[in-house]
């Protein structure tokens, strides 16, 4: 049975390991990082800066468990009005996110860009990611992952909002009540994304 927590800091190696997993074959992360080894490598600390940093202190971090309590998935969260970065939180990622990105460090930043700018500015929670890791899909931990934050902004009667990296993926946030508002077009010839908007309850 799938289980859902709140993540803390010594949860972080573990939450940023199974997002890099469930996001190996993900769109964006392949337009990053074309190189799978530089992929692999790049993803986990990616996915520790931004989670150490930013979402972890805003309490929008969840893991979801095996029966073993391993790490099954995780969701990156950001409550109303915080999703966008301060200067300070970037500059204590940028260490990290060099080290992440190499020398596709400028492409990342053109995807961080692209996506702030389209990003709605009424306030909502954010779903930044979410992920399972792939061994252990179908078993109920994603759904468990979305319902469990997504009570608490129907309790709050508020509204969410995602971006989905892959089309085929959106059916299943609609099953949630998400709504397709708009496509992110990542410039180079990179990538599109879908802007999801899910109304309060």
């Amino acid at each position: 049975m799938a289980s859902v927590r709140p993540a803390n800091r010594s949860d972080v190696p573990a939450v940023a390991g199974v997002l890099a997993r469930a996001f190996q074959d993900d769109p964006v992360s392949i337009w990053m990082w074309p190189d799978p080894d530089e992929r692999r490598g790049g993803l986990p600390r990616a996915f520790g800066a931004f989670t150490r940093h930013h979402h972890l202190a805003l309490g929008g971090v969840e893991l979801a468990t095996d029966g073993a309590g391993g790490a099954a998935g995780a969701t990156l969260w950001d409550p109303p009005d915080r999703w966008k970065q301060s200067r300070w939180t970037r500059m204590r990622m940028v260490p990290a996110l060099l080290i992440a990105f190499g020398r596709r460090v400028d492409v990342a930043r053109t995807v961080g860009e692209t996506m702030e700018a389209a990003h709605p500015e009424a306030p909502h929670w954010y779903l930044s990611s979410i992920g399972t890791d792939p061994d252990v899909r179908g078993a109920g931990h994603g759904q468990a992952l979305m319902r469990s934050r997504l009570d608490r902004c129907d309790s709050e009667h508020a509204p969410a909002y995602l971006e989905s990296s892959k089309e085929s993926n959106i059916p299943y946030y609609q099953r949630f009540g998400f709504e397709v508002t708009g496509e992110i077009t990542i410039p180079g010839g990179g990538p599109t994304l879908w802007a999801m908007w899910r109304e309060a309850q």
